[in-house]
């Protein structure tokens, strides 16, 4: 009840009251009035009628109490609507008007007369809202570079504040980081608002932050950090505020795990050669000794030492050839991604400067791109060709079976010399191959080199550029166990929706799908989602499908809950989780801690009961998700898929912070605190 509807009761219970003290005070004055007669003809005529006395004084009752309630509705009731649907236009739903049918006539021309102001204030804010767009396309622009410039970086990026929140990072680092989730789950890890620490070993950065802390700003600190069975070399560049303080850090990342791999195998490798040789040389220099000491030994002693010799030679040449270091333990060489086609015409140009007039096929696929060191490539080519005068070759460079095959075609049989060392060392870098073949029918021969394809198209990145950076977060406070005393407006969330077989998780329904998605630093992150079916090896009931279009043939062969709730308990952690009905949704998390060993410990808000919160007058009807969402002006899209409900009630949340602020709920505390008085807090879970 308002404050409003509750002064009005008093105020006509009030008037009741005085009304009915004067008239029992009329009463008392005429019975004083009456001489002993005239008292007992009063008390005989009561007695006759006092049934219809009873039923007259029942019935102005009644008329009293209906007047009460139209006059109620007409002025009380109205306004208290009219004043939240006023609250609701200028803080969170422009758009929306109060409602110019209902009420006292009075109130539906303030009604009309507000809606009037509303809408020249809209256009006035429309204006307002274009200039500050046009101001801001510059700042876009910044924005848009600034992303161009992550996606470019061949680095994996983070940005951090002091206490280690992730502030930027670009699609690189969450490639790195993510893909090496534990038990092979792709679970999101690298999140806005997200702690780094839970990503790298504390104990590297804090040591990396004290080495730059005596020369704060001038120099970078460097470590070497294991992530799951990967090798990341680190560079850590400290971020300062305008005080020269540590604001927070840069952390540049690369996957060096092939380098650390084959350095080591190369080193085993050099070990075991020089143990293995070390032997074998000693016994070439006894024997020679020897028989440098004794230059008139007999025959078949000189015999003996010479075998010796020869002997221990022959194995040190087999260890050698043996001990040639295969392509992955080779010192790393850099290759750069080009197009096949230029690489095509560089070719050309190579052979044209020696004198050699080649001829390129047809123009190649622009699309196809090679991982190639261009300049080696080029030389070592050209070298083959002018070496073994091979007549005007036809070049060519075809993608083929995850590679690209560069030809070299012409006339004549196949050069005397099959091997190339100089080649044989380029192709090594690359990891590629090359022969000759051929072809007695045409009477011509071709050089076939196989080349690495470049993982993704330089630029592709363009299309996909992070968006993933908030440096309102350089000033954030880390999460805290003193939650109850944040405001809301700084709080990460999780915001959540579950589908299930059913509606009774009791009687043994179980979840099909989790959909999920973080707030953070009051941004709904839609790129930071959390998306998944699980098979719930039970029949899905026909009801249950019609609303949510989920069939068992799509949760057939996905992982059961077991495997998913571990990966959503990670995606949610450190942060408020937050779902509409929550006591339906956590009601099926809670029945499956025993057999997952997953517990949902963190806070809950439940949007039914802010909605309750923050519009008191409204009727049941008007607490459902799309009839709020209609409120506050949040378009519903995907409605009764768990992500897309999970998206309605993420928005429905930034919506109503204000909302709660207005009536003094600032805090999580205060805000749960007033959830649990409300009528739908009896759905405890």
């Amino acid at each position: 009840m308002t404050g409003a509807r509750r002064r009005y009761l008093l105020l006509f219970g009030a008037a009741l009251l005085v009304v009915g003290g004067a008239v029992a005070a009329l009463a008392f004055a005429l019975w004083s009035d009456l001489d002993g007669a005239e008292r007992a003809t009063l008390q005989a005529l009561v007695g006759q009628h006092a049934t219809l006395l009873l039923l007259t004084a029942l019935l102005v009752a009644a008329a009293l109490g209906g007047l009460a309630r139209v006059v109620d509705a007409r002025w009380p009731g109205t306004a208290a609507k009219l004043a939240e649907q006023a609250r609701l236009m200028h803080t969170v739903n422009p758009a929306h008007r109060l409602a110019e049918d209902a009420g006292a006539a009075e109130l539906r021309v303030l009604a009309h007369e507000v809606n009037a102001i509303a809408a020249a204030h809209e256009a006035a804010r429309a204006d307002v809202q274009t200039r500050v767009a046009a101001a801001g396309q510059r700042l876009a622009q910044e924005s848009g570079r600034l992303a161009a410039l992550m996606a470019e970086l061949p680095q994996a990026v983070l940005v951090c504040n002091a206490e280690g929140r992730i502030l930027l990072y670009n699609a690189r680092a969450a490639r790195l980081l993510n893909d090496d989730s534990d038990g092979g789950d792709d679970t999101p890890v690298v999140g806005l608002g997200r702690s780094v620490y839970g990503l790298l070993d504390r104990a590297l950065i804090d040591h990396a932050l004290q080495r730059v802390a005596q020369r704060l700003g001038e120099e970078a600190a460097h470590f070497v950090a294991l992530r799951a069975g990967a090798w990341l070399r680190a560079r850590l560049v400290p971020v300062l505020n305008a005080q020269e303080r540590l604001d927070g850090f840069v952390l540049m990342l690369d996957d060096v795990t092939r380098s650390v791999l084959a350095d080591g195998a190369r080193e085993r490798l050099l070990r075991q050669l020089t143990e293995e040789s070390r032997a074998g040389l000693a016994n070439i220099r006894a024997a020679a000794e020897a028989l440098q000491r004794h230059p008139d030994i007999d025959d078949t002693r000189r015999q003996r030492f010479t075998d010796v010799i020869g002997e221990e030679a022959r194995r040190l040449s087999e260890r050698l050839d043996a001990a040639q270091a295969p392509a992955p333990l080779r010192a790393p060489w850099p290759l750069e991604d080009m197009r096949a086609a230029d690489l095509a015409q560089a070719l050309h140009t190579g052979l044209a400067a020696a004198g050699v007039q080649a001829h390129v096929e047809a123009p190649m696929e622009p699309a196809t791109w090679l991982s190639v060191d261009s300049h080696g490539l080029v030389r070592a080519l050209t070298r083959f060709v002018v070496g073994r005068g091979l007549p005007a070759p036809t070049l060519g460079i075809a993608a083929d079976a995850g590679h690209a095959l560069l030809t070299l075609r012409w006339p004549g049989a196949t050069p005397s010399e099959r091997d190339d060392a100089v080649l044989d060392e380029v192709l090594a870098r690359h990891g590629g191959e090359w022969w000759c073949v051929h072809d007695a029918a045409a009477g011509s021969s071709r050089l076939c080199v196989q080349l690495p394809l470049a993982e993704a198209a330089p630029g592709a990145a363009l299309h996909n550029r992070p968006v993933y950076y908030d440096f309102d977060l350089f000033h954030q406070p880390g999460q805290t166990p003193e939650l109850d005393a944040r405001r809301l407006s700084e709080l990460a969330y999780t915001v959540f929706d579950t589908e299930t077989t059913g509606l009774d998780p009791g009687a043994g329904d179980e979840i099909i799908s989790i959909g999920a998605l973080r707030i953070v630093n009051g941004r709904l992150l839609e790129n930071e989602h959390f998306s998944r079916l699980v098979d719930p090896r039970r029949p899905v009931s026909q009801v249950s499908q019609q609303v949510h279009g989920i069939t068992p043939q799509m949760l057939a062969g996905q992982p059961g809950i077991e495997q998913v709730l571990p990966a959503f308990h990670r995606f949610a952690e450190d942060t408020v989780l937050v779902a509409h009905n929550a006591a339906f949704d956590m009601r099926f998390l809670q029945l499956k801690e025993a057999a997952t060993g997953v517990r949902f410990e963190q806070p809950v808000l439940d949007t039914l009961l802010l909605s309750a919160l923050v519009h008191p007058g409204h009727a049941d009807a008007e607490h459902r998700l799309e009839a709020i969402a209609d409120r506050l002006g949040v378009p519903v899209v995907a409605r009764h898929t768990a992500l897309g409900d999970a998206m309605v009630t993420g928005q429905v949340l930034l919506k109503m912070i204000p909302l709660l602020a207005q009536r003094g709920i600032l805090t999580l505390g205060q805000a749960r605190d007033a959830s649990r008085k409300t009528v739908y807090a009896t759905l405890d879970y």
